[in-house]
């Protein structure tokens, strides 16, 4: 059996074990958290960092979550709006005038978080997603491919651009610049949206499914054209330098499973962790209000959409392309945390969903 570090409540040895299978299967490394009340019950990690299996993963090492960093995102805007400071029914435009746009005038702030805000295409070249100016005015400048609010499609890049100007026309700071402000340093949080160039040689690239190669990029279910990661992007952009430094706050975070967990406490335990407090607890249950059910026209299946957050019965979170997830559970103030570097094909990827049933194992004995 794989080598797995770090600690756990014996209740939770199926987390563990999950990961450990998950190594012996062919995957590279990873690692996993589950909090309770705002506290490990497991962090565990193992593997290694790189294809050829020669750097072991560590207590610090840290990979591109892509998607999951919506979920980030999406807090600081709820943050925002929890202070008074950002509107959910306001127009987009009060805050960002140039937005209104080929007839942008009616789409809100809880569209843009709720992806119905008729702007889920990606047309730009990969190198513009690193020039943030360049990227908000392509998208200010567009119209909309429905009526906001009327349906849903999965804004794979395009959400972390349009909340994240909303976030810098309100408060001056960009997201990242945000997170790290109000969020990641109050919690001690190791999560970057930005990642800064010390940290370089914690980071684990990505490595692309079994027989694909760097140029590989994964199509949503519904949208076999489009990248679930952003309309083109590949392993090889996501691995890159430029990558890593821009804001695309969407899909750039970076973070380990501890950190994720660490943060989405604060949602799942009434809006503070460890004695900071970022949220009230009306704040927090705003971001599970239904904006959506129907089918999404991107992913091509039923979708229930929250502000910011997939809704699944009573849990609640988002996974990343390659494997990535984060689900939280106010009822029981829990939260699971998976971050990989090794990709899967999504038809065949249930990994993620393998960890969080695992971790209901040992929270069923916690509540005996």
């Amino acid at each position: 059996m794989a080598d797995i570090q770090g600690t756990y409540d014996r209740l939770f040895i199926a987390v563990p074990n999950a990961l450990a299978d998950m190594l012996d299967a062919g995957d590279a490394g990873g690692s996993v958290a589950v909090f309770v009340d705002g506290e490990p019950v497991v962090d565990v990690w193992g593997g290694f960092t790189d294809a050829d299996r020669t750097v072991p993963w560590e207590r610090d090492t840290i990979v591109n979550v892509f998607s999951v960093t919506k979920t980030m995102t999406a807090l600081c805007a709820l943050i925002l709006v929890d202070r008074g400071e950002l509107d959910p029914d306001a127009p987009v435009a009060r805050y960002w005038p140039e937005f209104a746009a080929e007839g942008k005038e009616k789409v809100l702030v809880r569209h843009l978080l709720s992806h119905t805000a008729g702007l889920p295409d990606w047309d730009g070249p990969v190198d513009e997603l690193y020039d943030w100016p360049a990227a908000t005015s392509r998208l200010a400048a567009r119209t909309t491919r429905w009526e906001p609010g009327t349906a849903a499609g999965y804004h794979s890049l395009t959400q972390g651009f349009l909340v994240g100007e909303v976030v810098r026309r309100v408060t001056g700071r960009s997201v990242g610049d945000f997170l790290a402000a109000e969020v990641t340093g109050p919690l001690g949080a190791d999560f970057h949206i930005g990642l800064p160039p010390e940290h370089d040689h914690r980071a684990a690239p990505s490595i692309p499914p079994t027989g694909k190669d760097e140029d590989y990029s994964a199509s949503a279910p519904g949208n076999p054209t489009g990248s679930e990661a952003g309309n083109g992007v590949r392993v090889r952009d996501g691995n890159s330098t430029a990558w890593r430094r821009a804001q695309i706050p969407a899909a750039s975070g970076y973070g380990n499973a501890r950190s994720v967990a660490l943060v989405q406490s604060v949602l799942a335990c009434g809006g503070e962790v460890g004695g900071v407090r970022l949220l009230s607890r009306a704040g927090c249950d705003r971001a599970f209000e239904e904006q959506f059910d129907g089918d999404d026209r991107v992913l091509g299946m039923p979708m229930r959409w929250g502000l910011g957050y997939g809704l699944f019965g009573t849990t609640y979170g988002w996974g990343g392309w390659g494997g990535s997830l984060m689900m939280l559970e106010p009822d029981s103030r829990m939260v699971v945390a998976y971050v990989t570097n090794q990709m899967r094909e999504p038809a065949e990827d249930t990994r993620g969903m393998e960890i969080v049933t695992a971790a209901y194992e040992g929270l069923q004995g916690l509540r005996l």
